[in-house]
């Protein structure tokens, strides 16, 4: 089956806190090996690896110095090739991280081309002269803090970074550099991967004029921005044109691996969801990509109602991945908590809510213990922007702790070192061990709605129809040829009462939860959903009365 992706349900996994193996204190690929069954008893159709490629590290992993080499932190390239197998084995796709936009400092490629303008790989990154009274040819900023660009004394120039000093980008407006990627992504290929998430995909290319970004439109209440990179309208820096013809180069070399695919990271506030159906519309470019629209702390009927809505109005033939959480954002459990008085009753209507979305659907590691965002102190902190918007932004490494996987106390089972990162109590509290042996865990909910999504095709291949309704109540209906399922959300800590005509006598459906129907009534308690098995029935709520 050549189209898998679509639909399917994609475990992140971040290496470095999945499972220690070797007693560093810092998760590797035998240590995913021997968590593999965990993965496969959620009933998950694929795993997506956080960047496993050599790095010194300084983005833990996302600053790449050799493509075609596996880090010694996380194993071998052995190791990798065995827990291909051991996946494959399981059923389990294996989509790895592509980190392509730009590499280390320390790879061949940029210490070559820092050295003078005349070398082969002179071309290869991003270099610009300074204006006449020496400062950076444009007015870019990092996405990390301060100015974009790095003076080389050797070229006397500048060279551009979209993130820190040492993740100079590449220069895509360069065919051999295109090539170059390429041949990478064919040598995991021909490895036996299944396809690549692409971090930062509509960062590849940069104005080649090197014009100066315009401010952002900023509402008069925020009148400053936590990171100056938020104040402007990246209008320049990424998300060029170009892009779209490189986008049809990745997917003519995936094409010739059928059962391949890809995901693409598309990170732009302004024109996000816009970029997102470009890439993935027409069969010719991305298979899927997701943006930050479900990925911050907006919690309401219209938000998840009007992103989807819309995405499907301007690629019908395009493909989304939807996700809650993962290694760049705050926990949804944390981000939404306002919005519920029970972390159990939350944690599920998210998973059943993300489930019944039309699209692939990703989880992260940790989401289906009900993991909430880890409080890091200042001094545990690894992640560079954190370190530097300290403490207003407090960096990723609160989403990135490792997984408790044993009863007792931290690191519970992850490794028999000090973990990079802490294990926080509330996350011990929360392990695999004692959610394992509890049908009422959130871990047992979600395989119970993974198998409710397997069990109802509709979910994966279904359209999707919204239904007019006052908010909290999230209401559509997915229809399929065979099938059709009518899904009711209450998105707040109170319960509210639905009025419900026509598919008499139907009751709410097996993982239905906080749902009682009495004859045209349907009550919904805080966090509360509902399931019914038909495309008849009416929904009707008016929101509630004002006091």
């Amino acid at each position: 089956m050549t189209d898998w992706w679509r639909g399917a349900v994609i475990y992140q996994v971040y290496p470095r806190s999945f499972q220690d193996s070797n007693g560093d204190g810092i998760g590797d690929l035998p240590g995913i090996m021997r968590r593999l069954d965990h993965i496969a008893s959620l009933g998950v159709d694929c795993i997506w690896l956080s960047p496993i490629n050599q790095s010194p590290q300084r983005d833990m992993g996302y600053d790449v110095s050799d493509y075609k080499e596996v880090d010694r932190l996380f194993g071998s390239l052995e190791d990798f090739d065995d827990l291909i197998k051991r996946a494959h084995a399981l059923g389990l796709k294996v989509i790895i991280d592509q980190v392509l936009s730009h590499s280390s400092d320390m790879h061949p490629w940029f210490r070559e081309s820092r050295l003078n303008r005349t070398n082969a790989k002179a071309d290869w990154y991003v270099w610009a002269d300074p204006r006449r009274d020496g400062s950076p040819p444009n007015n870019w900023p990092s996405v990390f803090g301060g100015r974009a660009w790095e003076w080389n004394p050797s070229r006397g120039q500048y060279y551009f970074h979209n993130f820190l000093i040492e993740q100079p980008d590449l220069n895509f407006h360069n065919p051999d550099v295109q090539d170059a990627v390429l041949d990478v992504m064919r040598f995991w290929l021909e490895r036996g991967v299944d396809g690549f998430r692409l971090d930062t995909v509509n960062y590849y290319f940069q104005d080649k004029l090197l014009r100066n970004n315009p401010p952002a439109r900023r509402p008069k209440h925020l009148p400053y921005a936590v990171n100056p990179y938020d104040m402007q309208d990246h209008k320049f820096g990424k998300s060029q044109p170009e892009n779209v013809g490189f986008l049809k180069r990745v997917r003519k070399l995936l094409d010739q691996y059928p059962g391949t695919t890809t995901v693409g990271e598309v990170g732009d506030s302004h024109r996000g969801l816009q970029l997102m159906e470009e890439y993935t519309s027409g069969g010719d470019k991305l298979h899927m990509a997701y943006t930050f629209d479900m990925l911050g702390p907006e919690f309401t009927a219209e938000h998840f109602r009007t992103k989807m809505a819309k995405f499907f109005v301007g690629a019908p033939n395009g493909w989304p991945c939807w996700s809650f959480s993962n290694h760049d954002v705050n926990r949804h459990m944390t981000r939404w908590a306002p919005y519920s008085r029970s972390p159990a009753d939350l944690a599920r209507e998210a998973a059943a809510m993300l489930l019944s979305f039309k699209g692939s659907v990703c989880l992260y590691q940790g989401e289906e213990l009900g993991l909430p965002e880890a409080d890091i102190l200042f001094e545990e902190l690894t992640d560079p922007p954190g370190i530097r918007f300290w403490p207003e932004y407090k960096g990723r490494d609160g989403a990135r702790t490792p997984m408790p996987w044993e009863e007792g106390e931290a690191p519970n089972g992850f490794s028999s070192a000090k973990p990079w990162l802490p294990v926080k109590p509330n996350h011990s509290a929360l392990n695999v061990a004692a959610q394992n042996a509890d049908p009422d865990s959130t871990l047992s909910f979600y395989r119970k709605a993974l198998a409710f999504r397997r069990a109802h095709p509709v979910f994966a291949s279904g359209d999707i129809e919204f239904l007019k309704v006052a908010e909290p109540l999230l209401a559509f209906r997915r229809t399929g040829t065979d099938d059709a399922i009518t899904c009711l959300f209450n998105l707040s800590a109170d319960p509210l009462t639905v009025t419900l005509d026509g598919g008499e006598g139907l009751e709410p459906l097996e993982l239905s939860h906080g749902a009682e129907r009495r004859k045209s009534k349907l009550k919904l308690e805080a966090n509360g959903f509902a399931f019914f098995a038909t495309s008849e029935m009416k929904v009707a709520f008016g929101g509630r009365r004002k006091r």
